[in-house]
């Protein structure tokens, strides 16, 4: 078997982690080009010095000589800031995870689209802020994009017999959060602490914060929309607390195939790493028969406004979606800063598009100005609303 050459950018994420588990335990098929990871340097180093990428990045510059200090002795390479990273993202690679949250794994994604290859991708901010740039690079690159999201690799999945146009709909699961059987004015005073404590998946605070306003449902059906090539109308959201079934299409002949897999995101991140092969994992494995029941309901857009924004957002189209996705990140953070309450975060965002709309976004220039405009208004209404 041919080693093949790896990149990680959010090495010290929940999902960088579990993908350098799952190298680890076929170490000897692999070869790590490059390792881009945040602030936990210690991680960082660890990793760094276990794997021996070519080089190892920090995202911020100012951690570059405590990174150099913690690789000392060892005859790895290291760097740091921006410049660096979009570098490291720009190495030759068979297969890089794109795992770096937010609209900030935009500009490395799009650096590592570029050289092709496959780009597992987990970061579907990048996609949602800038679909058709993101979508056109991959054309021009003869890039292949590999869905990390669950929900997303089960379509993938059911969709390998190759009938794409005999689709009339999917479906994406969600477990509803922590807030599920909350409505929407007993939301009104839900804590960030209460917030992170998802039912099921073990994530970091944005993404645990998108799952309990269903925000993160928002951005996977704008998502799916641009990877399926799908309208809106063909784009339903069922909450299914057990998250087993991860996704399902439904074909014209009436048939209907679904993903299930224990909610382990090994599974997805696996399944891009060998695709289109198979590789072992130490996932649990499912027990239909311990599981016993498979629970379904239509979810409440007025208890989860975030659902209906998507749909207004796909109908808008152009800018739209980067003005969502800019808006909703400084609002999940003002939230876990305690400055805002949890039913604000869907206001903000929704009073942000209100005020910019959809302007044209035709180049990553003009995706990175939208965002910033975004960022701005959604500032000026946090603080509004904490004075």
């Amino acid at each position: 078997m041919a080693v093949k050459v790896l990149s990680v950018l959010g090495s010290t994420g929940s999902v960088g982690t579990q993908t350098l588990d799952i190298v680890a335990e076929n170490q000897d098929n692999y070869h790590l080009r490059a390792l881009v990871g945040g602030s936990n340097l210690d991680l960082l180093a660890g990793q760094a010095r276990k794997f021996r990428p070519d080089i190892t990045v920090c995202a911020d510059e100012a951690m570059l000589p405590a990174l150099r200090t913690a690789l000392a002795g060892s005859g790895l390479a290291a760097a740091g800031g921006r410049a660096a990273v979009l570098e490291a993202a720009s190495m030759q690679a068979d297969w890089t995870m794109s795992a770096i949250t937010g609209v900030a794994g935009l500009e490395p994604t799009l650096a590592a689209v570029k050289q092709g290859g496959s780009i597992a991708f987990a970061c579907k901010e990048a996609l949602v802020s800038a679909g058709d740039v993101m979508l056109k690079a991959v054309a021009d690159a003869g890039a292949i994009l590999l869905p990390v999201d669950s929900e997303h690799n089960a379509i993938m999945q059911a969709l390998a017999d190759g009938n794409a146009r005999s689709v009339e709909k999917i479906v994406l699961t969600a477990s509803g959060g922590p807030f599920r059987h909350l409505s929407h004015d007993e939301m009104r005073h839900v804590t960030p602490d209460a917030a992170l404590r998802h039912p099921v998946w073990s994530m970091g605070a944005k993404i645990s914060i998108d799952s309990a306003t269903m925000m993160n449902k928002c951005l996977e059906i704008i998502e799916a929309a641009r990877l399926f090539a799908l309208s809106s109308a063909q784009i339903d959201v069922l909450i299914h607390p057990q998250s087993v079934i991860h996704g399902m299409v439904f074909f014209s002949d009436g048939s209907v195939i679904a993903q299930l897999g224990s909610p382990d995101m090994r599974i997805p991140i696996a399944h891009t790493l060998a695709w289109p092969q198979r590789l072992s994992t130490k996932a649990p494995r499912l027990d239909l028969a311990a599981i016993a029941r498979l629970d379904f309901r239509a979810p409440d857009e007025s208890q989860f406004p975030a659902l209906r924004l998507a749909r207004e957002v796909l109908a808008a189209g152009a800018g739209a979606p980067t003005v969502l996705n800019a808006a909703n990140e400084i609002a999940v953070a003002a939230y876990l800063a305690r400055k805002i309450g949890f039913l604000d975060i869907a206001s903000i965002v929704e009073d942000v598009l209100q005020s910019l709309g959809a302007p044209p976004v035709a180049d990553l220039e003009a995706v990175l100005a939208l965002d910033f405009s975004a960022r701005e208004s959604a500032r000026n209404l946090t603080a509004a609303k904490a004075a």
